[in-house]
């Protein structure tokens, strides 16, 4: 009777992981059934254009591809970097407001930026049509000025779009380090730099490399921005032999060479941070010294972290404002409403789902014993680094 009454909990306690291990499948098959779908058909294609991809167009999309990422993804781990270290190891004026103010170019999508980008600095924009009429030209050869709708372009906006990623999660990595390290490194009379380089970017290196992948990734998944200026990327490539020359195996495979490098992005970001945690600080630690910044160089740290927030946000919003504003009929235009609705419907109903499928995927490899649960966490992070177009 003891032995039944012992079992009978035993047993409900091992069917519980049982089930969360059930659902936690469910929903990785989920994630994984449109990039399954995405292999299946570039190995099955009704016309196999492979061979003629690799001899055209494939190496031009692949070398934007790979420039477009790499510039990106530098200058976004500098900026981020850079300023996530003064915002946390420094008050210079203006820092509080700075320092949530660095996030908002996340609320700007690439590609609104780049179409206001475009709208202020074209010929027919504020900026050449001022220069011209302050200096008395007449026509574009009487000066020189970059041509924003170019791959420079495209760079530089998915740039102050993206930062924030290493900026947010830099700021954590600096802010849970701890003091004395940095206090021995002023004793020993290493300089600002010094500290910097030797002392709170190793300590940090592991949340700069997740961020600096997120970004990469979010690189390659972009299509509204590339496309815009003309870019012609792996992304815009998938809906140039999809839609335009109508076959979708080669497509696909387009998609499978984009899969594979994002599968090399991750375990290049796993490697990266491979023996290496985040320091934290212990109870008994003091928090990282703040520096007073007065004077010029003061302002000179303000003026530095202002500048990515007037680039990816305020000018944006600002440009954008303007032509709503300046033309008040349109937001009696048929259909707004209807496509607001819409937008807060999908994104609303998406959030939920993804929290909710997120805790339940999470809380379950938590409470399974097997050892498959666990290794469905970072493989449905395939589906957030696989584009939307892929998909």
């Amino acid at each position: 009777m003891t032995d039944e009454k012992t079992q009978l909990p035993r047993m409900s306690r091992l069917a519980i992981p049982g089930g969360w291990s059930l659902g936690a499948g469910l929903i990785a098959a989920l994630v994984l059934l449109p990039i399954l779908s995405v292999v299946w058909i570039a190995f099955h294609p009704s016309e196999n254009i492979w061979g003629h991809l690799l001899a055209t167009s494939l190496p031009r999309y692949a070398s934007n591809t790979l420039i477009v990422m790499f510039w990106v993804g530098a200058l976004s781990a500098a900026i981020g970097t850079l300023t996530a270290w003064l915002v946390v190891m420094y008050d210079f004026p203006a820092k509080r407001v700075l320092e949530w103010a660095l996030l908002c170019p996340l609320a700007v999508p690439g590609y609104l930026g780049a179409y206001a980008l475009v709208d202020f600095l074209e010929y027919a924009g504020p900026v050449q049509t001022g220069l011209r009429a302050a200096f008395g030209w007449t026509d574009a050869r009487d000066y020189f000025f970059p041509d924003i709708r170019s791959l420079y372009g495209a760079i530089f906006v998915l740039t102050v779009s993206l930062y924030p990623y290493v900026y947010l999660l830099a700021r954590a990595g600096f802010r849970e380090q701890s003091g004395s390290a940095h206090e021995v490194a002023r004793a020993l009379g290493a300089r600002a730099f010094r500290r910097f380089w030797s002392v709170g970017m190793p300590l940090a290196r592991p949340a700069i490399a997740a961020g600096t992948a997120i970004v990469m990734m979010e690189t390659v998944n972009d299509f509204g921005t590339v496309d815009f200026f003309g870019v012609q990327t792996l992304t815009t490539g998938i809906f140039s032999v999809w839609l335009e020359a109508g076959n979708a195996g080669g497509a696909a495979q387009i998609a499978c060479v984009i899969l594979t490098l994002i599968l090399v992005l991750v375990g290049l970001e796993k490697v990266s941070r491979r023996n290496s945690r985040f320091s934290r600080m212990s109870r008994g630690d003091r928090v990282p010294p703040v520096v007073d910044l007065t004077g010029r160089r003061g302002w000179g740290v303000t003026l530095f972290c202002a500048f990515p927030v007037l680039a990816g946000f305020v000018m944006p919003v600002a440009i954008l404002a303007h032509h709503a504003l300046t033309r008040p009929e349109r937001w009696l235009a048929p259909g707004l409403g209807q496509a607001l609705a819409n937008t807060v419907l999908v994104g609303g109903a998406a959030a939920l789902l993804t929290v909710a499928a997120a805790l339940f995927l999470v809380y379950g490899a938590r409470l399974s014993p097997r050892q498959g649960a666990r290794l469905l966490l970072p493989v449905t992070t395939i589906g957030y680094a696989a584009p939307g177009a892929v998909l």
